[in-house]
């Protein structure tokens, strides 16, 4: 990547042609949504709405150190048949950051938490990464409160050595220096395609890296990549075995080796599971390829193309 400055960088994105030119706002921008903040146990909670509440539910959850702008090409598609509400998990994005860490049962009381702010029985969970962590987790000890579970690139199995130090290498290394370089370094591992790496997005994280909270609350954040932390909050596989809800488990064929191997053990051990392969997408499958992505969820979640098409008059 070529930048004249750190703060003013010259990239392909950025050159384009008007008509191909791609934001996180021109996903959002024909939607009727909102953005709010809601107190969660004295923790104030970012979060976005779209959807009528009188529908389905679903939960949508980032991975470590995101916000809830990742599925901002999801949310159009889904909220026409679900009430979605995408999370700034506590640590995370906007969020706020208290001074304790923020480890898998933390996460779980926030999710049940605003379940009932918002008065939902039960839910669908899409959760990516660490979203997909604590998406399971929510459905192995609160199996009443999920419908069903879109699963990607899942963390959660398995913690290696080398992943753990390169997640803390590269988010430490950004936070505490928030250059457009060092954030677009971290968009590499998570994107393939470099014209997804959108500059309104490299921009977001970079406003959220520049925060006072986020730089004294990343020990807390990253805890869950120190070795003994990872260890107790991992999910055994016998605890996999016993997640009830329908599951389909996106596969992307150029993340990292981990998330692959943990995508085909757990499909293998969740009883009513099946794989959605995503080949040319890395760790963020939904919003590098979600024109492939939102019709798999919706026909997965009971919303597909077929049954658009059986209840229009076309």
């Amino acid at each position: 990547m070529t930048e004249t400055t750190t703060d003013s960088p010259t990239t392909p994105a950025t050159a384009v042609a008007d008509e191909d030119y791609q934001s996180i706002w021109g996903y959002l921008r024909e939607l009727e949504f909102r953005q709010g903040f809601v107190d969660v146990d004295g923790v104030r909670t970012r979060y976005a709405e779209a959807g009528s509440p009188d529908k389905p539910h679903v939960i949508l959850l980032h991975g470590t150190g995101g916000h809830w702008e990742t599925f901002a090409p999801n949310l159009p598609a889904l909220s026409e048949h679900y009430h979605c509400i995408a999370l700034d998990l506590i640590g995370n994005g906007f969020s706020d950051k208290p001074d304790y860490d923020y480890e898998i049962a933390v996460y779980v009381r926030q999710i049940l938490a605003v379940m009932d702010i918002f008065g939902m029985e039960k839910a669908n969970f899409i959760g990516m990464s660490l979203g997909a962590w604590v998406s399971a987790a929510v459905a192995i000890e609160h199996p009443t409160r999920v419908e069903k579970l879109i699963l990607m690139s899942p963390a959660g199995l398995v913690a290696t050595a080398s992943n753990m130090a390169r997640i803390r290498a590269e988010r430490t290394a950004a936070v505490e220096n928030p250059t457009w370089e060092s954030i677009h370094k971290v968009f590499e591992h998570l994107i393939a395609d470099e014209s997804r790496r959108l500059p309104d997005l490299i921009a977001l994280r970079q406003a959220i890296y520049r925060r006072e909270d986020t730089r004294t609350s990343i020990e807390h954040l990253l805890i869950l990549q120190d070795a003994d932390a990872r260890d107790r909050n991992l999910i055994p596989e016998d605890k996999w075995e016993t997640i009830g809800a329908p599951t389909m488990i996106v596969a992307s064929g150029k993340d990292h080796g981990e998330y692959q191997s943990t995508a085909r053990t757990i499909a293998r051990l969740i009883p009513e599971s099946e794989i959605f392969e995503m080949a040319e997408v890395r760790h963020w499958p939904h919003f590098e390829d979600p024109a492939s992505f939102n019709p798999a969820a919706l026909e997965f979640l009971g919303h597909g193309i077929v049954a658009d098409e059986d209840t229009d008059d076309e």
